[in-house]
């Protein structure tokens, strides 16, 4: 009896983290798919599309794949790869150079306070690579919601002090966990429509 109360409660967390990561997604894809329409009209082609959306800090992958998959009509392999391409593109400029993009902006008070705020977000709501480092780290950019992701993770690696090397393993793991998630939901989702 204890045994099927387990695997109740577990299909139900499951049920419950797929419908949050639906509804993220969705909200994502809304401004993706502003930006996809946009850029179809200029010509631009379907990769690039979902690798120029995947790059943006509040769409990444968990907007971009539905978007491809739903709306440009790529297979859900494509959306994958292209996903994880444009969701990984501005990581490594974030870890390099956020050190000195912090500087240049502490010297004017106005962004000097946005960027306090955002670093004090960014510390309370990654307790977990506080404490577990990488593995945190991997984890925080793994779960498809709102406030994580590689943007995020990149920023709260360069808080926490995390190596260069380690960071980018790190998110590149985290963004490819959160790509099959986020495509698996997709693809499942679009397949009841």
């Amino acid at each position: 009896m204890i045994k099927g109360n387990n695997v109740m409660n577990i299909k139900k967390i499951i049920l419950v983290f797929s419908f949050i990561v639906i509804f993220s997604s969705l909200a994502a894809s809304e401004l993706g798919k502003d930006i996809t329409l946009y850029l179809q009209q200029r010509g631009i082609p379907k990769s690039l599309i979902v690798i120029l959306i995947s790059t943006l800090p509040i769409v990444e992958l968990r907007g971009a794949i539905p978007v491809a998959i739903g709306l440009l009509g790529m297979s859900w392999w494509e959306s994958l790869i292209y996903a994880i391409i444009g969701n990984l593109l501005p990581i490594p400029f974030v870890l390099l150079f956020m050190e000195r993009f912090t500087l240049l902006l502490n010297k004017w008070s106005f962004t000097k306070k946005l960027l306090a705020k955002i670093f004090a977000r960014t510390r309370n709501k990654s307790k977990v690579i506080e404490r577990y480092e990488e593995i945190g780290l991997t984890l925080f950019v793994a779960i498809p919601l709102p406030i994580t992701g590689a943007w995020t993770g990149s920023l709260a690696a360069y808080i926490f002090g995390l190596k260069f090397w380690k960071s980018l393993l790190c998110a590149l793991a985290g963004v490819t966990i959160a790509g099959f998630v986020v495509t698996i939901i997709s693809t499942t989702a679009f397949s009841f429509f």
